[in-house]
């Protein structure tokens, strides 16, 4: 009986977070309100800690808020939780992007194509990475890869394999 007392408890608390917050997150996100959504998010972590979406949408929430290091924190505990997350990995990869952290970038973005080899945004990203780095003939062969896959790679390309 205090099992199903427990979990009705937390499903009602759930179901208040839910009701009171009310939003999605691409509304949270066209009223530009990441902090509230930072703090639905954390509500709803608490009540299940091993929630990996719960930590990436709260990632997404910091990314937008231009928090990256915190978005990167978030990103980490969902990657630890579900180790095959690629739109963790991705999403990772783009704030160490914001943050100049341009190796480690190259390290999540490879991952996301180990992953799914067909993620054109992938290799466009670490293709932008490569260049930051100095190596164009990567760029070059990311931009190019991404352009095959139907990303429109045409400036990646124009500096990094024009040299």
């Amino acid at each position: 009986m205090k099992k199903i007392l427990k979990i009705s408890t937390l499903l009602f608390a759930l179901m208040l977070i839910v009701s009171s917050c009310g939003q999605t997150e691409e509304e949270y996100a066209k009223a530009k309100d990441h902090n509230a959504a930072v703090t639905d998010v954390t509500k709803a972590i608490e009540l299940d800690p091993n929630d990996a979406d719960a930590y990436y949408n709260r990632g997404t929430s910091k990314d937008y808020s231009k928090d990256y290091k915190g978005a990167i924190s978030d990103y980490s505990k969902a990657i630890e939780l579900n180790p095959n997350y690629a739109d963790a990995y991705y999403n990772r990869g783009e704030s160490k992007i914001s943050l100049k952290d341009y190796k480690e970038a190259i390290n999540d973005f490879n991952k996301v194509i180990e992953l799914d080899p067909l993620s054109a945004d992938a290799y466009y990203n670490r293709g932008i990475s490569k260049y930051y780095t100095n190596d164009l003939n990567g760029a070059c062969e990311d931009a190019k890869k991404s352009r095959s896959l139907g990303f429109d790679a045409s400036e990646l390309i124009q500096i990094s394999c024009n040299y």
